[in-house]
């Protein structure tokens, strides 16, 4: 769901853009970056303040990269520049994304939602 979600904001910037090039500047791409870099710098401290000594296979460190790397592909799909040149430390994560798109969706059982009637307060 999350991908989808995704896919149509992405789909939803770049068809306001070739239908409104003018509004396309460079002062509003540079507001695109800075918003983007914001978001990436909140991750981070969020991924530090919950890793501050990591745990088998993940730490603060790798979760920067990662966090970064996806940003910079974000940024490629809506045409803007890269901004960290950081490497995917989770290959698997993609082919994981990947292989979850492959799915039907009425013929799997979707997981990644809960019932409010089957959750617990105690």
């Amino acid at each position: 769901d999350e991908t989808i979600h995704l896919n149509f904001g992405i789909d939803l910037i770049n068809g306001i853009k070739h239908e409104n090039p003018e509004l396309w500047t460079a002062e509003f791409q540079q507001e695109m970056i800075d918003r983007i870099k914001q978001a990436v710098e909140l991750e981070i401290a969020y991924a530090k303040d919950c890793l501050p000594r990591g745990i088998l296979g993940l730490n603060a460190d790798m979760f920067v990269d990662y966090v970064q790397h996806v940003a910079d592909r974000r940024l490629e799909r809506i045409g803007l520049p890269t901004q960290y040149g950081s490497k995917n430390p989770f290959p698997w994560m993609s082919e994981t994304m990947d292989l979850s798109k492959e799915k039907n969706f009425f013929e799997t059982r979707v997981t990644e939602y809960q019932a409010a009637s089957a959750l617990s307060w105690d």
